[in-house]
This record gives structure tokens, C-alpha cells and sequence, in this order.
């Protein structure tokens, strides 16, 4: 334990990377098959694009990157509860859901390439 008079309490957001003009697309997923609602972006930071997706214990932010390339290791990682009944509707979306190597783990790609892991929350 550090001596240190500081303390990380918790993580605020996770941002990944989205191309350009593609929000309606990542509204599509995080929201429509995630369940992560859309909020609006501060005023000074939504002419940039991209869009922010926020729970009360969830924030996802997308902002878009000119040389875009998506994020296929480092990854967030969602506690989910009903993780089964969210698998099924990914797949009856056509989204391919991955097994991981723990029970109660499973991989997905966003609409853009990046890797979403999802673990089972009792």
C-alpha cells in the first residue's frame, strides 16, 4: 500500500477512437443494442464530433481521430448484467460475438473495428 496523500477513487470515462461523420452509426450500437444512452456533448468540444454515451456507472466517449485506426487489443471492459440476453441480441443483430477465456467473457467489435469486452456481473 503506497503512503502517498493521494488515492485514484474510481475511472471517470473511456475514450476510443471513431471515424468522422459516423455518429449515427455509433449511436446505432452503443445505444440501440447497449443500452448506453446518448448525451450531448459540452458545446465546445461537439464541433469536433464523435459523441459520448453515459450511465450512472458507464461513460463511453467516441471522438474521432483524422487517421483512424481502431483499437483491436487495448479494449474497456463492461460489467453486464443479463449477459446472455445481451449476446442474443447482438447476435440477432448480426454483430459476432467472440468467447473469451474466462467464464462469463465475451468479445465484440464496435461498428468500427474496436474491441469491446463484455463480463458477466451476478
Amino acid at each position: 500500500m503506497s503512503d502517498a496523500p493521494f488515492e485514484v477513487a474510481r475511472l471517470d470515462h473511456v475514450q476510443l477512437a471513431m471515424p468522422a461523420g459516423l455518429e449515427d452509426t455509433a449511436q446505432a450500437f452503443y445505444e440501440g443494442l447497449l443500452g448506453l444512452p446518448r448525451v450531448p456533448k459540452p458545446a465546445p468540444l461537439a464541433a469536433r464530433g464523435g459523441c459520448w454515451f453515459e450511465s450512472a456507472n458507464v461513460k463511453v466517449h467516441l471522438g474521432v481521430e483524422d487517421d483512424f485506426r481502431p483499437a483491436r487489443k487495448a479494449h474497456p471492459a463492461l460489467a453486464v448484467r443479463g449477459l446472455s440476453e445481451l449476446i442474443h441480441r447482438l447476435e440477432g443483430n448480426g454483430v459476432e460475438v467472440r468467447v473469451g477465456d474466462e467464464p462469463g467473457q465475451v468479445y465484440v467489435d464496435d461498428p468500427f473495428g474496436n474491441r469491446i469486452e463484455l463480463r458477466s456481473e451476478a
